[in-house]
């Protein structure tokens, strides 16, 4: 459909005509083949694309494709300023705040190739729990030590 001029997306709804003598779908399509031998053929769906454009538009126009949003330096500037005070800040948050798209703003903060982290509590060292204490210690030993390989860094984990 990318082929049709206006002015032939216009012909076309002159051979689809209109009230009493309109044709159907399967006729326009043979009549436009006879007419345009030179151009690719049409199908039945492309005409039925081109009524609804017409009745629901009023035109056969090519309609402006969804544009990018635009955000200013100030926009960018104010959103990485409040990461920068807190780092931990969400990616939602910071669209709320700034009143922006969640996505644009995960846009801009790859583009800047900042990375938001939300912290959560995973694991919670409790002084009444010693074997998870120690679990834990020795971990950040082997951690500290080097560690070899990833073996043993997972084995205080193993039971």
């Amino acid at each position: 459909m990318s082929y049709l001029t206006e002015s032939l997306k216009i012909e076309i709804l002159m051979m689809i005509g209109y009230g009493d003598r309109a044709r159907t779908q399967c006729e326009v399509v043979r009549l436009f083949r006879e007419t345009h031998p030179d151009l690719p053929p049409l199908n039945q769906g492309t005409i039925s694309k081109i009524e609804a454009q017409y009745r629901e538009m009023g035109h056969v126009r090519k309609v402006p494709s969804k544009r990018q949003a635009v955000v200013d330096d100030d926009t960018k500037l104010n959103l990485l300023l409040a990461l920068e005070e807190n780092p931990i800040t969400p990616a939602r948050q910071l669209a709320r705040d700034s009143n922006l798209n969640h996505k644009t703003v995960l846009k801009i903060l790859k583009y800047e190739k900042k990375c938001p982290y939300k912290m959560q509590a995973v694991q919670e060292l409790l002084e009444d729990d010693p074997d998870r204490r120690q679990k834990y210690s020795n971990l950040l030993r082997i951690v500290e030590e080097g560690g070899g390989n990833s073996y043993n860094f997972l084995k205080p984990f193993s039971k």
